[in-house]
């Protein structure tokens, strides 16, 4: 309808003022298709009801002799006709802020949401959370490799405590309390050395029955952990030796005593074998059991050590997964500068 409008005003106009003339109305559209004057003439206006199929219905007497309405005191439409209907009215532009108004509940959420993503993020990558010296995951690779030797299991009975895949730890737990995992580690008081630190001949001793096709070397990470291994299962279950006149000789391990095998399995009923060494009926599965254990290995194969130091061998053994445990942290504290 607004452009039927539009366009019947400019004919109208036009058959006052030839095309090419703008004259005061230099923005003046012109429509495709409409009657247009000769120059010098004027074209009487169409009657009204030529415009009366369009609904119009203009009145000639509301124009004047230059066919300009009547009473409209300004200069021509300076294009506002052809703008309106070529683009039609522009919008206001939308106020960012009060957008912001309609939607802070929206924003405020996503907000808070973004802040909890990063402090969970935090909470649980790496580096966060406390944990075991860098040392340790070394150590625990030359394990792997020291245990795959099968003759660091205890004779007769054939226990591997030491290099079982759940309890394993034990190794290095002793390293560390003892030297820092460090192979080059010298106890000059005592004479140990080695990772896990023992005399080089109680070393060789044992070492003469693992088998290694190489002279044993106390500074050999590997060699020390064989050595570690060996002993810990014999401390264990006991070990059963030559005498000098052909016969067995048993050495009772810590099983073998049926105050202990109530401390670790709940139960001092013991089985007994000739020429074996006696050991608990029930296996010692409990960690509390395993951590009593460990504390009693610990004290035997240090020789002499404090009861306050064994205990703890036992409790960094039963968090070997959870280093965040307050005790634990209490332990590496306490460690020397060696054993951080």
């Amino acid at each position: 309808m607004l452009e039927n409008r539009a366009a019947e005003l400019e004919r109208r106009l036009l058959a006052v003022v030839p095309p090419g003339d703008g004259g005061d109305w230099p923005n003046l559209g012109v429509p495709a298709e409409g009657p247009r004057a000769k120059a010098g003439r004027t074209q009487a206006l169409p009657a009204a009801s030529d415009s009366a199929s369009d609904g119009i219905g203009m009145d000639e007497t509301a124009f004047g002799d230059t066919g300009i309405p009547r009473g409209s005191g300004v200069r021509g439409t300076d294009g506002r006709t052809e703008a309106l209907i070529n683009h039609g009215r522009q919008r206001a532009k939308r106020s960012r802020g009060l957008w912001f108004l309609k939607h802070w509940r929206f924003v405020g959420i996503g907000a808070a949401a973004l802040l909890l993503g990063i402090g969970v993020a935090l909470l649980v990558l790496p580096g966060g959370a406390p944990g075991w010296p860098s040392s340790v995951a070394q150590v625990q690779t030359q394990i792997k490799r020291a245990c795959q030797n099968p003759d660091v299991a205890a004779e007769p009975s054939g226990l591997n405590f030491a290099c079982e895949k759940d309890t394993q730890q034990v190794l290095w737990i002793f390293s560390l309390l003892t030297s820092g995992n460090n192979p080059g580690y010298l106890d000059s008081s005592t004479g140990r050395k080695g990772l896990e630190p023992i005399q080089p001949a109680q070393g060789g001793d044992i070492a003469w029955s693992l088998n290694l096709h190489h002279p044993y070397n106390p500074a050999n990470p590997i060699d020390s952990l064989e050595v570690a291994a060996r002993a810990i299962n014999n401390i264990i279950s006991g070990a059963t030796l030559t005498a000098t006149n052909g016969g067995a000789l048993v050495e009772p391990g810590l099983e073998s005593t049926p105050a202990n095998c109530q401390r670790y399995t709940g139960s001092s009923q013991v089985v007994t074998r000739h020429g074996y060494p006696t050991r608990c009926a029930s296996a010692i599965t409990s960690p509390g059991g395993q951590a009593a254990l460990v504390s009693d290995v610990f004290s035997q194969w240090m020789g002499g050590t404090p009861s306050a130091l064994a205990a703890q061998a036992g409790v960094l053994f039963q968090n070997a997964e959870n280093p965040g445990d307050p005790r634990v942290q209490a332990i590496l504290q306490s460690l020397p500068a060696f054993g951080r």
